[in-house]
């Protein structure tokens, strides 16, 4: 009985894991491709210079397609888990182990692999200014784009300050992505009449601190240490599993060799063999003799002898 309890105790915690899989999964994946877009608009920004070195060595453990596909695959993963625990399937069980181990190993080796602390100063944000005097130009239409984009969704104007468009470029006024209510010539309107109606602050400070990481990437960093978390337990949980199903199948054996039971044993063995879900079909497994029809015939076949006499 305290067996079946424990089977029973271990399957449910196994299917929460593997829900926990799924959902901490699915999560990996819908952040990573979240924080994507703007990782490639910092990366465009900062193109040959020592930020965006850093910046590959802050996020690319975040977005490495190794971590990707790793994720698809433990949601595979999981479903066998599921199938294996439903059934006690000691095959399936085995194979979840196994790739929960490798899966684990692979995280593991990639996270050592790409740790690296990125050493990045302030005074590197001047080198921003280089990618400023190409803006506008008819080759450098895809950099335009990607200004104007940081500049909008980040709420910045220039590296340091609005005034880095009249100092790096032939432009009069800063673009107009540099205005808090856009519209097309406000820049122009706000540069000649109210200043307040540019963005403030510049846009090196905000990369800067993008590079340092992101509330995106500290939620990565917290799934990446729970699914890891989670792996190490699932894997001993497993391994448990599969010790109390192989003894459950080779009891059968050992109590084969015992002198069968009475008339009413039948019915709490099977419904202590039911309790935990999984049925035992092994030779050894058999249902002792119906004793009370046996008795009955014999007492039957004694009266007709009686009565012949």
């Amino acid at each position: 009985m305290a067996r079946e309890d424990a089977v029973r105790c271990l399957r449910c915690l196994l299917y929460a894991l593997n829900f926990l899989f799924w959902l901490m999964s699915a999560c990996v994946l819908g952040v990573a491709a979240w924080i994507r877009d703007p990782l490639n608009t910092v990366l465009t920004l900062t193109a040959h210079t020592r930020l965006e070195e850093a910046a590959v060595l802050t996020y690319s453990p975040a977005v490495h397609p190794v971590i990707i596909a790793v994720c698809c695959f433990l949601i595979i993963v999981a479903m066998v888990g599921y199938c294996g625990t439903l059934k006690c399937n000691l095959l399936l069980l085995s194979w979840y182990f196994g790739s929960l181990l490798v899966i684990f190993c692979v995280e593991l080796a990639s996270a050592v692999w790409t740790y690296d602390q990125p050493s990045v100063q302030r005074s590197d944000m001047i080198s921003l200014k280089s990618r400023m005097p190409n803006f506008g130009l008819q080759r450098y239409q895809w950099l335009t784009h990607t200004w104007n984009t940081f500049q909008t969704e980040f709420k910045c104007c220039g590296v340091i300050y609005f005034t880095d468009w009249l100092e790096m470029t032939e432009m009069e006024w800063p673009p107009d992505s540099c205005c808090s209510n856009q519209y097309p010539g406000c820049a122009r309107h706000a540069h000649y009449h109210d200043l307040s109606d540019l963005h403030q602050e510049g846009c090196g400070p905000k990369i800067y601190s993008f590079i340092r990481g992101t509330k995106q990437l500290q939620v990565l960093r917290f799934l990446g240490v729970s699914i890891g978390v989670a792996q190490i337990l699932a894997m001993a949980l497993t391994l448990t599993l599969l010790w109390a199903l192989y003894y459950g199948r080779k009891s059968p054996e050992l109590d084969s060799t015992l002198p069968p039971a009475g008339a009413d044993d039948p019915a709490p063995l099977s419904g202590e063999a039911s309790q935990s879900g999984c049925t035992r079909t092994n030779k050894g497994w058999t249902n002792p003799p119906n004793t009370s029809s046996a008795a009955a015939k014999l007492g039957e076949h004694q009266f007709e002898m009686e009565r012949l006499s």
